[in-house]
């Protein structure tokens, strides 16, 4: 114990040369006198995987490109859609073309303007099949985009033109409710074709081979150690930001962030459960449910795991509440359908969550059965799996909390488990190299849409090979005929989550909440429910 104290502190101690080089000192910190600079000091557990928006996949990732880029609109208090570099837009009576003015005041941090074209530039680079982008699929709803993606067409086929300078026409496959909310994504931000070029394969691997046209620039990023955004003086509407910079250290271990905290050289900082109790009376404490959902993927790639009921055992064994009651405490909840509750209302007003109700609980009688069952399929009397897992603090403790549930009451199961670091945790996930991996995903936009769609076959988040054929018609249709009869493209939403469900896609874990202590002084940082999970344009 006495060692692990004394790492602790050393790390404390490191990070904080580390943010005093960024200028956190007394005197410039947000609370600092009316003449310093304004500064906030953040922390997050992971390194920044990619800060291009065509190759972006992961939260953090779009949490940055949410502060240093700026789509044709953002994301605003309570999710309200506010003029990003559109100023307004029309749409044609039957819904499918959009037609967005842009203004004429936006730059890029080099100072050359943005313009339409980099919007179309920079969708076409998205959809290119040679950019192998994860993300393409989030452009489908645009005419043409999924023959690009899939070489069936040019690129030059795309739905999307610049009629002029500052105006852009997007046509669309099928009207969509949700296109506009689209467009505050990361994946949908322009990009600088002449920069891009100019960078070539370097292009976006460090804060200066990268062009910003958001609230804020990164100036610095030291990989794995943190990164540093500063004010952007090109950005058009510079007058409604505060912040002079905010400095962000990657700090897996939340006692050293909590440290780091208390000796007040961080702002905000996501509590574990351990410290909640500590803070929760407190008027530093904060908490709220994201819209993002925790899970086991299990492979249908490895052999058994293709046995629904080996599925079902898994995914029925493991006690939820006890995670989220004892290992997280949080503010996060069962999870026990894969749309999150609170993300979106039918025509009627009803929440998906509520309407569907729960289709996978835990049940360790019925899961038992199950695995009875799939050891007779399967002509076995033990299975050893491998479980990849995050290798934060709370990412350990879940992963050791299910490896030990399953192994009790799955008799003749064993489970090893794999940590592994953000980025390669993600990169084994992309090419199917696990067995069950705890994942998770969060709302790209405010429609059950951004979580039913990604088992389809063939599609790039389908990281368990599964394929349902019922399923397949019904997102389809979702996506197709039904887009002009909400009610029946809802049910269609309703009965595909449920086959997802029905044949274990994925395991349900939890719904994160998230809680916090931030100093009293700090405000104005605005969460979002989908997108981007932060914006700092307006933090004082």
């Amino acid at each position: 114990m006495k060692k692990q104290r004394v790492a602790i502190l050393s790390l404390v101690v490191l990070l904080g040369t580390f943010l005093g080089a960024c200028g956190n000192t007394k005197s410039t910190s947000s609370s600092g006198s009316e003449d310093s600079k304004h500064v906030l000091n953040l922390s997050e557990l992971s390194e920044i995987p990619s800060l291009d928006p065509n190759v972006a996949t992961d939260a953090v990732s779009f949490v940055v490109l949410n502060n240093v880029m700026e789509g044709l609109y953002r994301l605003g208090e309570d999710d309200k859609l506010v003029p990003g570099v559109a100023e307004s837009y029309d749409v044609s009576d039957d819904g499918k073309t959009y037609t967005f003015h842009l203004r004429e005041d936006a730059k890029w941090s080099n100072g050359d303007p943005v313009t339409a074209n980099d919007f179309v530039y920079a969708w076409k680079r998205l959809l290119d099949p040679a950019s192998a982008s994860e993300y393409a699929y989030i452009m489908y709803d645009i005419k043409n985009a999924e023959k690009v993606n899939a070489g069936e067409v040019s690129v030059d086929e795309l739905g999307v033109e610049a009629t002029d300078d500052y105006t852009l026409t997007v046509e669309l496959e099928t009207a969509i409710p949700y296109f506009v909310q689209l467009t505050t994504f990361g994946s949908y931000m322009p990009l600088n074709e002449e920069f891009v070029t100019e960078q070539g394969e370097q292009f976006a691997l460090e804060a200066d081979t990268a062009v910003y046209n958001g609230p804020f620039v990164l100036s610095e990023w030291k990989h794995e150690d943190g990164w540093k955004y500063e004010k952007n003086d090109q950005y058009w509407d510079k007058g409604a930001v505060k912040l002079d910079e905010i400095n962000v250290s990657v700090v897996k271990d939340t006692a050293t962030a909590v440290n780091l905290y208390e000796t007040d050289k961080l702002d905000r900082v996501a509590l574990s459960a351990e410290f909640v109790d500590k803070y929760k009376d407190t008027e530093e404490f904060g908490t709220k449910l994201e819209s993002r959902e925790y899970f086991l993927y299990l492979n249908e790639e490895v052999a058994g795991l293709e046995n629904v009921n080996l599925r079902k055992a898994i995914a029925m064994a493991y006690d939820k509440q006890g995670i989220v009651d004892t290992i997280l405490n949080d503010g996060s909840v069962v999870a026990n359908g894969y749309v999150p509750e609170g993300l979106a209302s039918s025509p009627d007003g009803v929440d998906f969550r509520e309407e569907n109700g729960d289709l996978l609980t835990y049940n360790v009688e019925e899961a038992k059965k199950y695995w009875d069952k799939a050891k007779e399929e399967l002509g076995v009397d033990s299975i050893e799996l491998e479980m990849l897992s995050y290798d934060d603090d709370s990412g350990k403790k879940i992963a050791e909390f299910i490896q030990q549930e399953l192994e009790t009451n799955l008799d003749g199961l064993t489970v090893t488990i794999k940590q592994q670091p953000y980025k390669q945790k993600l990169e084994l996930e992309s090419n199917h190299d696990f067995q069950l991996s705890i994942g998770r995903w969060g709302a790209d936009y405010p429609d059950p849409m951004t979580f039913v769609d990604m088992y389809v076959k063939d599609g790039p988040y389908n990281r368990v090979s599964f394929f349902n054929e019922t399923y397949e018609q019904l997102v389809a249709s979702a996506k197709g005929e039904l887009t002009s009869d909400l009610s029946a493209r809802w049910d269609a939403l309703l009965e595909a989550e449920k086959i997802l469900m029905d044949e274990v896609a994925v395991a349900p874990i939890y719904q994160s909440g998230i809680s916090y202590v931030q100093k009293t002084n700090v405000k104005g940082i605005v969460n979002h429910s989908f997108g981007g999970d932060y914006s700092y344009k307006w933090a004082v």
